[in-house]
This record gives structure tokens, C-alpha cells and sequence, in this order.
């Protein structure tokens, strides 16, 4: 009967440990750096771009799904916004290099997705699912590097206007200051 007991409580510190290990980020806190490659094995530090730019990172679950390819499209069509804008976008998910590149390769995405292959940065960010997929949820992050929204992604169609217009704000908070 006690070894039975040791065991159930064993298992829920395991389990408690498992959900604490899930980083709870809110609005505010400093955005967990990262270094991640593209599908073309291009390297990118998030910290490299603060004090430069805002930073969309957006986690998605699987290239080529209808709702991540209509989330990306979307991105890859507004490109031109979010670069005379000064605004960094990335998209990360845990899918490998190699399924990234056949995403960009299909849809002729403009912009870098990165591999999380190891599922590190979507854990650091609270956003890997028990399935071992991200959740798509979007961070906006100021140029000091502190996360300036958090947004769970409902509605895909209008995303990328959604963040244009967030990022674009802190370029203007930031321009108001100097």
C-alpha cells in the first residue's frame, strides 16, 4: 500500500514539475532569446535585433496545413509593410528543415521560417503542445527585447494585419522617445 502511495505521488510531482518546466511568459517580461537556423541552415539570434527593431515571432504546428499556409501567405503578401516598417518577423515551428523548405518552396515564402526540431524555443515560450507541435500564438517583442503582446491566435485571416499593427506602435513609441 505505501510503495503504491510513494508511486501516485512520485507521478504527480513529475507531472507538476513537467507543466511548471512550460514557461508562463506575460506582456511585459523579457522575451527568452533564442538562436534557431532556417531551412537553409541561415542562423538567427532574436537578440540580434533588439535595439534595432520590433520582433514578430510567431509559433505555428505544421507547414503546409490549410491554417498555417493561409497564416504565412498572408505574412509572405504583407512582406513589403513589415520591412519599410522596420519590423523583423519569424515564423518558428517544430517541424525539420527539410519540411520547412518544402513549405517555402511551395508557397514562395518571403521570410524566415525557423526549425525548433528540438522543440527547445516552444518550450521556453509555452507554446508545445503534448502532441509535440507549437501552439499557434504569436509574441510581439519591442526593441528592448521585452514581449509587448502575446497574442493565441483565433483568426487566421486577419494575423498579420493584427501584428503589422502592434509592432508598427512600438516604432512610433520608440521614435517619440529620441
Amino acid at each position: 500500500m505505501r510503495t503504491g502511495f510513494k508511486l501516485v505521488i512520485i507521478l504527480i510531482i513529475v507531472f507538476a514539475i513537467n507543466i511548471l518546466s512550460q514557461t508562463k511568459l506575460s506582456e511585459g517580461s523579457p522575451a527568452p532569446d533564442f538562436t534557431l537556423q532556417d531551412a537553409f541552415n541561415k542562423e538567427y539570434i532574436l537578440s540580434s535585433f533588439f535595439g534595432k527593431s520590433p520582433v514578430v515571432v510567431y509559433f505555428y504546428p505544421a507547414a503546409g496545413t490549410s491554417g498555417c499556409t493561409k497564416q504565412a501567405c498572408a505574412i509572405r503578401d504583407d512582406k513589403d509593410k513589415f520591412e519599410k516598417n522596420n519590423i523583423k518577423v519569424f515564423g518558428i515551428s517544430t517541424d525539420t528543415k527539410e519540411e520547412i523548405k518544402k513549405f517555402i518552396d511551395d508557397y514562395e515564402l518571403n521570410f524566415p521560417l525557423l526549425s525548433d526540431a528540438d522543440k527547445i524555443v516552444s518550450k521556453e515560450y509555452g507554446v508545445l503542445r503534448e502532441n509535440g507541435s507549437a501552439k499557434r500564438v504569436s509574441f510581439v517583442i519591442d526593441m528592448e527585447g521585452r514581449i509587448a503582446e502575446i497574442l493565441e491566435v483565433k483568426d487566421i485571416e486577419s494575423h498579420s494585419d493584427f501584428v503589422f499593427n502592434v509592432a508598427s506602435k512600438l516604432n512610433k513609441v520608440e521614435k517619440d522617445s529620441d
